[in-house]
């Protein structure tokens, strides 16, 4: 058993202007159907929720990105982040096979948000 960490913070405002600038593009390039869907739930919070989620996604391929001979084998969809009943999120990872389990944990006010990812890989 192998462990990876990735983090990344962004600023809401940031993922706010690029969603108001390109919001299909944007939304169908780096976030799955169920994402958009529970972030645009989220009525005047959307933002943060993206942000979180993005933030999320960046620190998953920080902590697997060795494991990719090729940064572009993998797409931003293929990550996804979603929630459990209790409201915890959780990722999966599609097309990577060495991943046998990762927790995340995101964090969010108006201007940033953060994420931690911890991925356990399979040797």
């Amino acid at each position: 058993m192998n462990l990876k960490i990735g983090n990344d913070i962004i600023e809401t405002e940031r993922i706010k202007k690029i969603l108001s600038d390109y919001p299909e593009k944007f939304k169908t390039r780096v976030f799955t159907e169920k994402e958009v869907e529970y972030c645009e739930s989220k009525g005047e919070n959307k933002y943060q929720s993206y942000a979180a989620r993005f933030a999320a996604k960046e620190a998953i391929f920080k902590a697997i990105s060795d494991l990719l001979p090729n940064k572009f084998d993998i797409q931003w969809t293929d990550i996804e982040i979603l929630n459990n009943e209790a409201g915890r999120p959780f990722a999966t990872v599609k097309n990577v096979n060495q991943i046998e389990q990762i927790d995340i944990s995101i964090s969010h006010v108006k201007e940033y948000a953060i994420a931690t990812a911890l991925v356990m890989i399979t040797n």
